[in-house]
């Protein structure tokens, strides 16, 4: 597939990875910052169920997950969280407070979903493992032709 001037459209989602991963280190950071009680009592607050389990779980997945996803590793698995993470939060909490506040949240929502269902983009670690893992299987296949 060929992108605009023939610039691979991986790069493209490169980027959404990487605006997303700065995103969720300093969302991440700032609820480790606070500590996991006041995380925990302000997820209690948004009437999150197991909110002192929830809480610190999402401030980790946040922090330690957007370093992985910056680094490009374990990309789909991070979508598929993030994006159940953003439904959670883009229709429980946000938008019955109204569209605006909600705006950031449904695109961290679209953006666990594109890494989920594309991969990563091209600057991955995954991605690097999974060409190497690709140029073995085709010397494979061409040896038993």
């Amino acid at each position: 597939m060929r992108g605009i001037l023939g610039i691979h459209p991986g790069w493209g989602i490169t980027a959404v990875r990487v605006a997303m991963a700065i995103v969720l280190i300093g969302a991440g950071w700032g609820k480790m910052n606070a500590g996991m009680t006041t995380v925990a009592s302000n997820f209690e607050k948004m009437a999150i169920p197991m909110a002192g389990i929830a809480g610190p779980f999402i401030a980790m997945l946040e922090l330690v997950g957007g370093t992985l996803l910056l680094l490009g590793i374990a990309g789909r698995w991070l979508g598929l969280l993030y994006t159940i993470e953003f439904t959670v939060a883009f229709f429980y909490v946000k938008l019955p407070a109204g569209f605006l506040g909600a705006r950031l949240d449904l695109m961290l929502l679209t953006g666990g979903l594109l890494i989920f269902l594309a991969g990563p983009g091209r600057a991955a670690v995954d991605a690097l493992w999974l060409e190497t893992e690709n140029r073995m299987r085709s010397r494979m296949m061409e040896r038993a032709a």
